[in-house]
């Protein structure tokens, strides 16, 4: 059976205390309280002041927590909330399309899939939730790419992979892929990922208009498709699905 790390054990309590009781504690209270040599005390919370997990006010030397306590919280939070207001429109929209509905995020240089709705049928699946999905080539990917500045970044300063003889790498046609994106509203994904392959997805905002994730359909080129173009009906039920959902977070002009 393996072991706990110690020091991340002290460090965890030392947080639960500060979280709990008086708004800020000294070192001994701290030391006394969870039964630590001062020493040892003052080295965690120097680890974790250093990371901004906790602060130290300059006059009375006392702790509390840190902002950065906050930054993970509210994303966390932020997650959870897009996908609890998601849910019932993604249900709908894999009901109303007969296809795979997924949700993602922004997750350091890729899609988070963060909530995935089966396909309607009896036909094996394997849940995605926690995968990671390229950002350059995606449908969701080239959603968030277009829409969200800090993703841009990330795409265009990262390595844009070959999957298959579709996929679009080069500087000038991606940022074209992304202009065309951001002009009709959806982003799309014919077979530039997996062979046989397509998708389309639209982006959810929040209340401050801002991009928080991307909705989407991925199912079997010649069901998605009509003729080498994404079939208008599934493109207009995935901008309707990522509307009601923006909605829902708050975005009332969408």
């Amino acid at each position: 059976m393996a072991r706990n790390i110690q020091s991340l054990e002290r460090a965890a309590a030392m947080l639960r205390l500060l979280a709990g009781g008086e708004r800020r504690l000294g070192l001994s209270d701290i030391a006394s309280t969870l039964g630590l040599a001062k020493g040892t005390a003052h080295g965690i919370l120097r680890t974790l002041q250093q990371e901004g997990f906790v602060e130290q006010d300059e006059a009375s030397g006392r702790y509390q927590l840190g902002a950065e306590l906050l930054r993970l919280g509210n994303s966390y939070l932020d997650v959870h909330e897009l996908r609890a207001r998601a849910l019932v429109w993604t249900d709908d929209l894999a009901r109303s399309s007969g296809e795979s509905v997924y949700l993602g995020v922004l997750h350091q240089q890729g899609v988070l899939i963060v909530h995935h709705v089966f396909r309607p049928d009896d036909s094996r699946q394997v849940l995605e939730v926690g995968a990671m999905h390229p950002l350059h080539s995606t449908a969701l990917g080239k959603v968030l790419s277009a829409y969200d500045p800090v993703a841009h970044t990330e795409v265009t300063e990262t390595e844009r992979r070959v999957f298959t003889p579709r996929t679009v790498t080069g500087e000038p046609e991606f940022e074209g892929v992304l202009d065309l994106t951001r002009a009709r509203g959806w982003g799309s994904d014919v077979e530039e990922t997996w062979e046989g392959v397509a998708s389309v997805a639209a982006p959810i905002h929040d209340r401050r208009r801002l991009p928080v994730g991307a909705v989407g359909i991925t199912g079997a080129v010649e069901r998605v498709c009509d003729g080498g173009e994404l079939r208008s009906e599934l493109v207009a039920a995935v901008r309707d699905c990522a509307r009601a959902v923006s909605r829902d977070l708050g975005a009332l002009r969408f």
